[in-house]
Parts: C-alpha cells; sequence; structure tokens
C-alpha cells in the first residue's frame, strides 16, 4: 500500500493538491549550515531577524546550500572536496535525493537552481584532468545528472546566476584531488579568474585578478549584473594585496580596501539590501567589512570573533558567527540572536528583497 508520501506526491503529480511553497517551512528567509555543542551537523533556516525556523540534520560538516526559488527545498553541500550532496524537504527534513558527483569529480560545496527552478547547477572539479565543470541535474527528473559543461578554468568554488541570463564562476584557480584531501596542488602555477558563461555553458568573457596568489573564491551580484568577488590570498599574507573586487564585463577589475585586517581570508561577500553597499566577513581577521559600491570607500569595519556569513537584509546586512551570533549591520550595529550554533561559512538568501 502506498505510503503517504507516495500518496501526496500522486496528488501533486496530478495536480489535485496545492503545491507547498517556503511558508510550509515557517517561512525563512536564509539558510545556513551550523554545527551543534555535541559536534553534529545541522542545516538551519532563519527568518529575517535570525530566528531559527527550523533544524534538519546533516552526516557531516555542509559548506553553502541551494534554495529552490519556490518550493521549501534545499540542497546541503558538503565542503570541498565533498562527493555528495542532499536534497532536503525543509518542510520535514526527508531527504528527497542524494546527489553522488559522478566518478572523477568531487563537489566544491557550492551551487545554484535556475531562476525557474527546473535545472541545478553544481560546481565541481574533473580532478583526473585538473579542470573544472559545471554540473547539471534535472529537478523534475528526480536530480538526474543529464549534462555538464566547462567552468572557464580551475577550481571553481561559488557560481551565481546573472540577472540577464547565463553564469558568473569564480574560478579559484586551486587543483585538488580526494586522495589528498585539502591539500592544494599547484600553488606556484595557479591562475584564478572570473569567467562569464552562457547558459549553454559558453565562456563569453573572462578576468584575471592581478595576482595569480588571489583565489577567487565568493560571489555576490546585484540586481543590475554588477558582480563582487571575494579572494583569499596563497601567498605570504604580509603581502597580500586587496582582496575585494567589483566586476562589469568588458571593464577592468576594481579593487577595494586593503586587506590589513582579512589575515589574507575572505570568507563571505554580499550587498546590502539596497545594493549601495558591499560587505566581506573574514573569520581569520575576526572582521566585517562594508563598501561604498560607488565610491569604493570603507564605511564601516567591525571586529567580531570567527564572523563568517554575510547576505543581504532589508535595512543594510546580517552576519552569522561560530560563536551562534547574528548581528545586523547597518548604521548602528546590534546583536539580533545567541543560538547554540556554530554557524558556518555561509548565509544564503532564499528569495530576493522585494
Amino acid at each position: 500500500m502506498a505510503n503517504r508520501r507516495q500518496f501526496l506526491a500522486g496528488l501533486l503529480a496530478s495536480g489535485l493538491a496545492p503545491v507547498p511553497t517556503w511558508a510550509d517551512a515557517g517561512s525563512p528567509a536564509y539558510l545556513s549550515a551550523a554545527r551543534l555543542p555535541d559536534e553534529t551537523y545541522v542545516l538551519t533556516g532563519l527568518d529575517r531577524q535570525g530566528a531559527e525556523r527550523f533544524r534538519i540534520p546533516l552526516p557531516a560538516r555542509g559548506h553553502a546550500a541551494a534554495a529552490h526559488p519556490t518550493r521549501p527545498v534545499a540542497v546541503a553541500f558538503a565542503r570541498r572536496p565533498g562527493r555528495f550532496a542532499l536534497v532536503l524537504d525543509c518542510r520535514d527534513g526527508a531527504v528527497l535525493a542524494r546527489l553522488d558527483s559522478p566518478e572523477g569529480r568531487h563537489f566544491y560545496g557550492h551551487g545554484s537552481f535556475d531562476a525557474s527552478g527546473q535545472y541545478l547547477f553544481t560546481t565541481e572539479n574533473d580532478y583526473d584532468a585538473g579542470q573544472g565543470r559545471i554540473g547539471v541535474w534535472d529537478v523534475a527528473a528526480g536530480y538526474t545528472r543529464i549534462g555538464e559543461f566547462a567552468s572557464g578554468g580551475v577550481g571553481p568554488h561559488d557560481m551565481k546566476l546573472l540577472p540577464q541570463g547565463g553564469f558568473v564562476v569564480a574560478n579559484g584557480g586551486i587543483d585538488t584531488h580526494p586522495d589528498s584531501g585539502r591539500l592544494k596542488l599547484n600553488l606556484p602555477t595557479m591562475r584564478p579568474n572570473l569567467a562569464y558563461l552562457s547558459e549553454d555553458g559558453d565562456l563569453l568573457d573572462m578576468v584575471d585578478p592581478p595576482h595569480h596568489h588571489a583565489s577567487t573564491r565568493h560571489l555576490a551580484v546585484r540586481a543590475d549584473g554588477l558582480v563582487a568577488v571575494g579572494m583569499q590570498w596563497q601567498g605570504d599574507v604580509a603581502r597580500s594585496p586587496a582582496l575585494v573586487g567589483l566586476h562589469r564585463r568588458g571593464e577592468p577589475l576594481r579593487l577595494l580596501g586593503d586587506a590589513s585586517a582579512l589575515e589574507g581570508y575572505v570568507g563571505s561577500i554580499a550587498f546590502s539590501g539596497n545594493g549601495t553597499q558591499v560587505a566581506i566577513t573574514s573569520p581569520r581577521g575576526g572582521t566585517l567589512e562594508v563598501f561604498d559600491a560607488g565610491t569604493g570607500a570603507l564605511v564601516q569595519r567591525l571586529a567580531e570573533q570567527d564572523v563568517c556569513g554575510v547576505v543581504a537584509a532589508k535595512d543594510g546586512l546580517l552576519a552569522t558567527t561560530g560563536l551562534g551570533r547574528v548581528i545586523h549591520a547597518d548604521r548602528s550595529t546590534r546583536l539580533m540572536q545567541t543560538a547554540q550554533l556554530a554557524y558556518d561559512n555561509h548565509l544564503i538568501e532564499i528569495a530576493p528583497l522585494s
């Protein structure tokens, strides 16, 4: 006899049952992986005030997640060089599918649905060839892998959809292999870039950072297509250049600020809710920095231990820390929540601010 889930799935397929939405999962605004005090791991949903809406167990440490644009479904990615990603029903924590990277591939911890929610894209490493790939998964077919295309470089970490169509990919330039754990195999010859790809995976444009040891890692995209990139320095920290950049296709990369407080490491990057500011975090440096996106001027520097996740909020930015703090940064930075959670690297926005 069919169980309840099979019955409901049949109703949905026939159009006789209402399609679930994020409201059915408590109307969360953000996703974050986290660690509990007992050293187990979860995916959490937070509202715009930083309050927890749900908590779903994970089998190991997570990194980032992808949120379906309409349904209460999230894909939780293993930390690099992980081989799995879990598709989760955020209403009850049920595992809807497990994505295993194909032979010769590993995930880089990030991915994104397309705007329709029909396809999922994942950043991956072809570790025998030492080349980046973008995996393509068909959602309606039960997250079946249907293809892949080149990422435009080596070590694609983060990727984002562009408002005008296509993708931007942060190819960090670093070659890795599962047999070597998190060891970086090609630092002397690494070559990071930002690659712009069409919907079909054709390389449209590429820009290199000024220094080949500045690994492009994390991305944010403004509604008008302006791209912000956070980098991680793979050389002597004392000689690190600026690690924050803004870019438009056809223009040079514009660097912001300096790296004096970052310990060579940008953990996350985000535009503010109104798009006028861009923020970066450095858990190693214990700092959050906010820049004017127009002038490039530093407008705020906040000392906060183990801060890493950052995302747009209605009035400014929201940030999370490994100590369980949720902070709202605007003209008057203030603590929103404290939880018994060690929040991981990223806050993922489920739906853009309206």
